[in-house]
């Protein structure tokens, strides 16, 4: 019995590899250039040759495997490490740091990102039978890395093998998206993917809070009118706020306040004073101060930092 488990063993080890092997190798080849493309709808890869701190985005709701190098994700104040053997989702959009650590010329980093459609992960738990009336994911939080395993890589496998075969992919990759949903939602992820399926319950509310922010994010923060939309107590909704973000609503809304700063002076060529006004700073200084704590670098000299690196990269 032993030697029959290890043989099924040896034989799944070999078949990752290959896997992986594979996934690399159709990655790079779809991607040879720099930087991220989306191939089909929702279904992007990315490519780096070397060491990339620092990028500063928000990451909407996805499934994400890295074929080759390795990649650090902050949230808040929670850091995680992935890498071809484990797999990362995020399953309410938030503001994330990510750090590209493991990529070089000859063996460049070579990332999956499946976009999550809450419909779809909806549909899936119904179908499965997962629906539960418990509010299971409204403690858990929204991003987390967990081991990849033989099944998911396969079927993340299959979906890029379709990219290649343009005329199977609107028949099949529907399919095959539905089964990746499926692993995800049972495996050890299952209570995160709760997040995308709306049913209700303290999780529905922290989507809500979420996209509410995000909307509002140049207003003053009103944490008792928020609570009182969403039938919770002030303590209440900052406890689960927090567990689902890392972060507080207060924390959560400097975030969304400085990136969108950093684009206006990126895309519209605003100053720092005119773009910390615009995304709800009535003190420019604040928000010098506030944006060099974050970014590492004053807002004028962030932008020309960046400026140089699009350029290079450009060139």
């Amino acid at each position: 019995m032993n030697k029959k488990a290890n043989s099924t063993s040896e034989r799944q080890v070999l078949r990752m590899e290959a896997d992986r092997e594979e996934l690399a190798g159709r990655i790079a080849r779809i991607q040879p250039l720099e930087g991220t493309v989306e191939a089909q709808p929702g279904v992007h890869f990315r490519r780096h040759s070397q060491p990339i701190g620092s990028l500063h985005g928000f990451y909407e709701p996805a499934f994400c495997v890295i074929a080759q190098g390795a990649k650090v994700l902050q949230l808040g104040e929670d850091r995680f490490r992935y890498d071809p053997a484990h797999y990362m989702i995020s399953t309410v959009e938030l503001p994330l740091t990510g750090e590209v650590v493991e990529a070089s010329n000859e063996q460049p980093f070579l990332g999956f990102r499946l976009v999550l459609d809450p419909s779809v992960v909806a549909s899936v738990m119904m179908d499965a039978g997962f629906v539960d009336t418990r509010d299971e994911g409204a403690r858990v939080k929204a991003v987390d890395v967990t081991a990849l395993d033989a099944n998911l890589l396969d079927a993340t496998l299959r979906l890029v093998r379709l990219v290649d075969a343009p005329d199977e992919y609107n028949v099949l990759a529907p399919l095959v998206i539905r089964e990746i949903v499926y692993r995800l939602i049972a495996g050890a992820q299952g209570n995160r993917m709760r997040h995308l399926a709306t049913f209700g319950g303290q999780t529905h509310r922290m989507v809500r809070a979420v996209r509410n922010l995000r909307n509002n994010f140049d207003k003053p923060l009103r944490i008792e009118d928020i609570a009182r939309d969403l039938a919770m107590s002030v303590s209440g909704f900052h406890a689960h706020f927090r567990a689902v973000t890392a972060m507080t609503p207060l924390q959560f809304q400097k975030q969304l306040r400085l990136q969108e700063a950093r684009r206006l002076m990126l895309s519209e060529d605003l100053d720092a004073a005119e773009a910390g006004y615009r995304v709800g700073y009535d003190d420019a200084s604040h928000f010098s101060r506030d944006y060099k704590r974050h970014f590492g670098d004053p807002p004028m000299r962030d932008v020309e930092r960046l400026r140089e690196l699009t350029t290079a990269h450009g060139a």
